[in-house]
């Protein structure tokens, strides 16, 4: 089973890019840019990853990103994640960015979209990979600053498929940005949130009632309101469920204890996906492997959860079309 696992193509439609940040990479961009790092070494920067909640890991996450300045990096930083992604056979990525993180910091915006994008390309020409791009604003921010955000993107809307929210939920509901989710449909851009991970199930239906989202990013905590369990089941929302992630951040004390099983049983449309993997312990691969470990789930479960990512990605009727049959045929080989 875990052969199959690794071989099974895949998509992944909940991945950070400032997450994908290593180590290894921190250090060479710290140096390259004269950044002084409070760590003194590799081996010293994973013991720091020891979370108590999802605020702990992003002061440490924004604290990473500070290496980031110049095109080239965020190009090095796409690139190292969508080689990694492609030893994982995913053949098609979402990938999240968080431009605040960065032009907070006085890095122009065209600077990273410029990095990102040109990586992307890289990546459909010589990995036969597809890839679209969501920008997500940081709801711990204001809804100006969002709104502002929204402003510099769009003269790259061709670039980017779609708008989402990410960043400390708790305090944070999704209808503070009703207005800057309402303009970004208005541009044409599709929409996603983060709700139902640290917050409330009440936080996934304002989601969906006032920002207009088409996925709900985690949503692991749907379970508890079983009205909203069955709109998610009718409405057929799909669910970027991050195992590893959820463990990390303490959502779940152990895999043992996550809830995915429960969530196909219910018969709701969740994924596998590795959400800021550098920090989290895994790519998707890993995230899979944990979930075959802890829970068990068997054969046609993995293909369910890999058939729910491709219908719910951001792509054309034909690209599904190929990646469903591409998966069947490896289902049946």
């Amino acid at each position: 089973m875990e052969d199959f696992i690794r071989g099974m193509p895949k998509v992944e439609l909940h991945l950070h890019i400032e997450g994908t940040l290593e180590p290894e990479l921190l250090f060479e961009l710290a140096e390259r840019n004269g950044v002084m790092l409070r760590f003194g070494s590799v081996e010293e920067v994973r013991a720091a990853y020891d979370f108590a909640d999802l605020q702990s890991f992003l002061d440490i996450y924004y604290e990473g990103a500070s290496v980031l300045l110049e095109q080239r990096d965020f190009y090095d930083l796409t690139w190292a994640y969508l080689v990694r992604a492609r030893a994982d056979n995913v053949r098609h990525t979402e990938i999240f960015f968080d431009p605040q993180t960065h032009t907070d910091r006085g890095v122009p915006f065209e600077t990273v979209i410029e990095g990102i994008h040109q990586a992307l390309k890289a990546a459909e020409s010589s990995l036969g990979m597809s890839t679209r791009l969501i920008l997500c604003f940081l709801r711990h921010l204001s809804a100006e600053a969002a709104m502002a955000t929204l402003e510099h993107a769009l003269p790259f809307k061709d670039r980017i498929v779609a708008v989402g929210l990410d960043s400390s939920e708790l305090g944070h509901p999704p209808s503070k940005f009703a207005d800057v989710f309402a303009r970004a449909r208005a541009e044409g851009f599709r929409a996603v949130a983060h709700a139902g991970e640290e917050g409330p199930p009440a936080y996934i239906c304002e989601a969906l009632d006032t920002l207009a989202v088409e996925r709900i990013d985690h949503g692991v905590r749907c379970v508890e309101d079983p009205e909203l369990v069955a709109r998610l089941r009718s409405e057929a929302v799909p669910l970027t469920v991050c195992p590893l992630s959820n463990v990390k951040l303490r959502v779940f004390n152990r895999m043992a204890d996550h809830n995915l099983g429960r969530l196909l049983e219910l018969g709701l449309a969740a994924t596998v996906n590795s959400d800021d993997p550098a920090y989290f312990g895994g790519y998707i691969t890993d995230n899979f492997l944990a979930v075959h470990s802890a829970l068990g789930l068997g054969r046609e479960q993995y293909v369910t959860l890999a058939t729910n990512a491709i219908e719910a990605s951001f792509i054309d009727q034909d690209r599904k079309a190929a990646l469903r049959a591409e998966l069947d045929e490896y289902m049946w080989s």
